[in-house]
C-alpha cells in the first residue's frame, strides 16, 4: 500500500448468512483509492455497491480477503475518525436545530461550546448554508437538509467523505445543483470522496475514477477514469469526451450483466 493509498482492497468477499441460506453479496474485490480522488460505485440494484461502502466504514465485515483503510483495519479507521459518512437521507434529529444537528459529532467527541459554533459555522459556509443554524430540518428543503448532512460529516475535519447515493431521492433540478456544489466542495477540502450512484450522468459528472459493479455476486467489472478535468459544470455533459465516458459506463453495466448471465 502507497503512501497516497487511502483505501486498498484485495480478493474482498462478503457473504451474508440468512434463515434462506448464505448470500454472497462481493466477491474478489480488488481495488486501490489515492488521497484526493473522487470514486464512484455504480451498478443495478443489488449489486453491492453500498454494501462495498459501508465494508470501508466498519459498518459491515467482509467474510474473506482484505482491506486498509489509511494503512490501518476499517475498525482502527473508524475509531480514529478518518471518514464522514453521509446517508441516503439526511437523517437530522427533527428536535435539533440544523447548528446543534452538525455539532452532534462534535458534543461526542467532547469538543468545546466555543470551538464547536467556530466549526459549525465553517462548515455551514463550506455547503452555503450560514445563517440556517438556528433553523430546524422540517424548515429546509430536502437538499437544503442534505447539505447540512454533509456539513454535519465534515464536522470535525476528517480525511474521506462515504455519499451513500445522498441525492438519490431529489428531482433532476435540485440534483444538478447539488452536484455542482458538492464538486465546489471537493475542490475546496481536497477530501477523498467515495460516492454511490445509480446515475450515470451524475456519476461521470462527479468522478475521477468509476468503478462499475456486476449483478450479485458484486465484482468488479470495469473502473473507468473521467479525465474530464477539474473545472467542470453541467455544460460539459454536452461534450463529446463525456458523452463516450458515459456510453463506456453504459456498455460496461451492460457486459456485466452479460457476464453474469
Amino acid at each position: 500500500m502507497s503512501e497516497n493509498t487511502v483505501i486498498q482492497t484485495n480478493n474482498l468477499d462478503l457473504t451474508f448468512e440468512t434463515n434462506d441460506g448464505p448470500v454472497h453479496a462481493l466477491k474478489g474485490i480488488d481495488l486501490t483509492i489515492d488521497r484526493g480522488e473522487f470514486v464512484s460505485f455504480i451498478g443495478p440494484s443489488g449489486c453491492g455497491k453500498t454494501t462495498l461502502l459501508r465494508v470501508i466504514a466498519d459498518l459491515e465485515k467482509p467474510t474473506g480477503g482484505s482491506i486498509e483503510v489509511n494503512g490501518m483495519t476499517p475498525e482502527e479507521a473508524r475509531m480514529k475518525r478518518a471518514y464522514g459518512y453521509v446517508f441516503q437521507s439526511a437523517a437530522l434529529y427533527p428536535w435539533r436545530t440544523i447548528g446543534d444537528n452538525i455539532a452532534l459529532p462534535l458534543e461526542v467527541m467532547g469538543v468545546d461550546k466555543a470551538k464547536r459554533e467556530e466549526l459549525v459555522k465553517k462548515n455551514l459556509e463550506l455547503v452555503n448554508l450560514d445563517g440556517f443554524a438556528n433553523k430546524f430540518p422540517w424548515q429546509l428543503s430536502g437538499g437544503m437538509q442534505q447539505r447540512a448532512s454533509i456539513a454535519r460529516a465534515l464536522s470535525f475535519d476528517p480525511d474521506m467523505l462515504l455519499m451513500d447515493e445522498p441525492f438519490g431521492a431529489l428531482d433532476e433540478i435540485v440534483r444538478d445543483y447539488l452536484n455542482e456544489q458538492l464538486l465546489d466542495l471537493w475542490a475546496k477540502t481536497k477530501k477523498t470522496v467515495v460516492f454511490v450512484t445509480h446515475s450515470i450522468p451524475e456519476a461521470v459528472f462527479l468522478s475521477t475514477k468509476i468503478v462499475v459493479m456486476s449483478p450479485r455476486p458484486g465484482r468488479i467489472h470495469e473502473i473507468i477514469d473521467c479525465d474530464l478535468g477539474d473545472n467542470r459544470t453541467l455544460d460539459i455533459r454536452e461534450t463529446p469526451r463525456f458523452i463516450e465516458i458515459a456510453h463506456q459506463v453504459r456498455e460496461g453495466l451492460k457486459l456485466g450483466h452479460a457476464d453474469d448471465t
